[in-house]
């Protein structure tokens, strides 16, 4: 009885190393990480939503301390979601780099001598040409070299033999390392680039600086101390609607153009220039995209001894395609915590059983409508969203009749509030929601996306095959004389369904090269 022998440390180093570089031990690690994404889209990401990341965790007590212990809150930046990935480069790189020599030494090789029996072949045919059999395989070789071929001369009878299609491996090869390519470019946009988002209303002006951002997604290698200085300024957001009455595209959106002003470098010149929805800019390397846009109405509230407590333009974000839009006005100035929330209409109308609503996205009579709050606009210092007004420590203000506080302001108009103060609507001016994107890994991603594309058409077209031809002169007794017999075989690497008609046509063109034989016999598809 024999027992089998114990692997030592590098014995059980090289077994792992090889399970781990083997093709099949990739495509379970691809798998892997396709399942290990799932979370992602089950639940909400911090660095995507961190709002409804903190809601959830209030609303599952019990469940999300476990899962933020997990990383589920941040699936694509957790340990084990890395793990799997930098496992899959490796084993990928494993795989790649021994291929990567036996090719080499593939391409440096000869074809494969000619088989002493090519009728034993698949596929092989028999032609009988008026030719000696040196012409004969001449015209084989001239046939071929049109398909770049490569050759062995035979020895003996007068042979051939001829490979093509390595490009095939060629582009399976380039076609991975491309596919490296592109999550080592995707790693280095997610280390390196960071993206920002910020809402700037009509006539502000953005500076590349962290303090300016509404919010701020940096990678995790990103120096926030060193952005490159730029400046930004919205002097006018064109919006046009379709004002045809009556018609099926009644208020469709026909144009988002914003007019900007652009400084690359501190003191130097203002640029004037064009922002669009399908147009971005780009400065200093950063990418400045136009996503979004909506109503600000600029609002003034006085106390009751008219010192000014709140000014400026609150965006509010548009619900629906009439951009009927819901917002907050906050006043931490006040004592206590004022809070306006409610709705601004575009185009006013009051409607028997919805109340106010919009009838048209564009500033026909626009109106501002607003209940009123007080309190703790921050309970607790939590953030919150600018469009959202937390309630929860605030109380709604009532009239002196026992009514709610409603207010209705359109542009230039001035209400009284309960208790003192007034609010004014100034007036409306345009936001544009503004995305600032660096990414190092865009350009190299687009490479190495293209690079793979061709290689995958060389792997889908091109067909690796080998092409064997042995002529001899005809037998003796033939009638007349001096016609060869031409045998010509093809073999293909794996399944080739084409190949029999591929040798069909080889054999047509070697026809046509040379000439018909004198006797009575013609071309035979002979098929063991």
């Amino acid at each position: 009885m024999t027992t089998q022998p114990r692997l030592g440390p590098r014995g059980w180093a090289r077994w792992g190393w090889r399970q781990l570089t083997s093709m099949r031990t990739a495509l379970v690690l691809l798998l892997l990480l396709a399942v290990a994404a799932v979370p992602g889209s089950i639940w909400p990401q911090r660095p995507v939503d961190p709002v409804r990341v903190r809601e959830y965790q209030d609303e599952h007590p019990d469940l999300a301390p476990v899962l933020d212990a997990l990383g589920f809150f941040d699936v694509y930046s957790s340990p084990w979601f890395a793990a799997i990935y930098l496992l899959l480069m490796v084993s990928l790189v494993g795989c790649l780099v021994p291929r990567t020599r036996q090719h080499l030494r593939a391409l440096r090789s000869r074809p494969p001598a000619v088989p002493r029996r090519l009728e034993r072949l698949a596929e092989h045919r028999t032609l009988r040409v008026g030719a000696p059999p040196e012409d004969a395989v001449a015209a084989v070789r001239r046939v071929l070299q049109r398909r770049r071929y490569r050759f062995r001369d035979g020895t003996g009878p007068v042979a051939l033999s001829a490979e093509g299609g390595r490009a095939r491996e060629t582009g399976n090869l380039v076609f991975h390392f491309s596919l490296l390519a592109v999550i080592i470019s995707v790693a280095a946009g997610h280390l390196w680039g960071w993206r920002g988002e910020v809402i700037l209303a009509e006539g502000e002006t953005f500076t590349n600086t962290v303090a300016e951002y509404d919010t701020l997604q940096p990678g995790p290698w990103v120096d926030l101390n060193s952005l490159t200085p730029f400046s930004l300024t919205l002097q006018e957001l064109t919006v046009v609607f379709e004002q045809q009455a009556g018609g099926a595209q009644f208020g469709a959106p026909r144009e988002f153009t914003a007019t900007v002003s652009t400084n690359g470098q501190p003191g130097g010149e203002p640029e004037q220039r064009r922002l669009a929805v399908n147009a971005p800019l780009s400065l200093s390397g950063t990418s400045v995209y136009l996503l979004g846009n909506g109503y600000a109405p600029v609002v003034t509230v006085r106390d009751g001894d008219g010192r000014v407590l709140y000014r400026g333009a609150t965006p509010f974000l548009p619900q629906d395609d009439l951009y009927a839009s819901t917002g907050a006005v906050k006043v931490p100035a006040a004592d206590p915590d004022w809070g306006f929330h409610g709705a601004f209409l575009p185009t006013l109308h009051f409607d028997e059983t919805a109340g106010p609503v919009s009838t048209f996205p564009d500033l026909l009579d626009p109106a501002l409508v607003l209940g009123m709050y007080e309190g703790a606009l921050y309970p607790e210092g939590r953030p919150q969203s600018v469009y959202t007004l937390d309630v929860s420590q605030m109380q709604e203000v009532y009239r002196a009749d026992g009514e709610r506080a409603r207010l209705l302001l359109r542009p230039g108009e001035t209400v009284d509030l309960p208790g003192g103060g007034t609010m004014t609507l100034e007036e409306v001016v345009r936001w544009g929601g503004l995305v600032m994107r660096h990414d190092p890994g865009r350009v190299p991603v687009l490479v190495s996306a293209a690079v793979l594309l061709l290689a995958l058409t060389l792997m889908l077209t091109v067909r690796r095959r080998r092409v064997f031809a042995r002529a001899a002169p005809a037998d003796a007794g033939a009638r007349p004389s001096g016609d060869t017999v031409l045998v010509v075989a093809a073999l293909a690497k794996g399944s080739d369904p084409a190949l029999g008609e591929a040798l069909d046509r080889l054999c047509e063109q070697i026809r046509e090269a040379l000439p018909p034989a004198t006797g009575e016999d013609h071309p035979t598809k002979d098929r063991p």
